[in-house]
């Protein structure tokens, strides 16, 4: 049972706890027509939450769905939820579409909408997370529809954390189709050498994350050479520093790749401080590069 505090929307109205949103029949229970974003609130702010429900919109529209909500629409409704919940609480915010309707092929005029808010703490940064190579890769755009967050591409990314697990590490890191560094099984990826911040370009095998962007964009801010490029494996072996940027957890660093520990740098730290100090103003901007559809 899940015991976190939850109020979900749906069919237009809000109710308390988790709401059964789909029948035997529902053509997403069994063929994977479903996709998500996620946001967050904390200490006051959903940063960014005008990218993330643009993003499930476009999502989507990508699996041929019928959104029928506008990302504002979405953005108001998340400010009512939220006020469901004591203010001081940290909040993971789930907006969702899927199909209803289909035999095969999908129905996309039996669109359904739902957002799910859970309270969720915000991990503790000081303690880090170990990540190890995972033998398992990220599909290719002509194999998996990864233009959107599709709830069909994440057991792929469990079953590598998974792996990780076992081996003894929090998390893993993916490499693309091609072998090529793509992410965490679940957020981004940069690392650091000789003070110049690398992260693996987008090609369509990673998910260009909102806080990826925004990360970047606070990077060069403050004055760093953020190099978006192809990335070797063996190049994360001699890292400086590896973060991660992540919806769930924000800005957390790698403190130990395969067996070599890492510090919590310099980067990481002015990154966070950077972050935390753009969230907590409240402002809504554009990201420095669009966000990915």
């Amino acid at each position: 049972m899940n015991t976190l505090e939850t109020w979900t929307y749906f069919k237009g109205q809000w109710q308390q706890g988790s709401v059964p949103l789909m029948m035997t029949t529902t053509n997403a229970a069994w063929l994977g027509n479903t996709v998500f974003d996620g946001a967050r609130y904390f200490e006051g702010v959903t940063p960014d939450i005008e990218h993330h429900c643009a993003r499930v919109v476009a999502s989507a529209q990508t699996l041929n769905m019928r959104p029928f909500l506008t990302a504002d629409e979405i953005v108001n409704m998340v400010k009512v939820g939220c006020r469901h919940f004591e203010p001081s609480k940290a909040l993971y915010i789930r907006p969702m579409y899927w199909i209803e309707d289909g035999m095969g092929a999908s129905l996309p005029d039996s669109t359904k909408f739902a957002l799910v808010i859970q309270a969720v703490p915000m991990p503790d940064p000081k303690q880090g997370f170990s990540a190890c190579l995972s033998s398992l890769q990220k599909p290719h755009p002509n194999t998996a529809p990864t233009r959107a967050k599709a709830t069909c591409l994440y057991p792929q990314l469990n079953l590598a954390l998974h792996q990780a697990k076992q081996k003894g590490f929090d998390n893993a890191v993916m490499l693309d189709a091609d072998g090529n560094v793509a992410e965490f099984t679940m957020q981004n990826l940069m690392y650091v050498k000789d003070g110049v911040i690398f992260t693996p370009a987008p090609n369509g095998m990673l998910l260009n994350g909102i806080t990826r962007q925004r990360s970047i964009g606070l990077l060069k801010e403050l004055g760093y050479d953020v190099v978006e490029k192809t990335v070797k494996p063996d190049e994360l072996v001699d890292a400086d520093e590896i973060i991660s940027t992540g919806n769930h957890g924000k800005i957390i660093p790698c403190t130990r790749y395969e067996d070599r520990t890492l510090p919590q740098g310099p980067v990481y730290q002015n990154l966070r401080e950077a972050y935390w100090k753009f969230a907590l103003s409240g402002e809504s901007r554009p990201l420095i590069i669009e966000a990915a559809k």
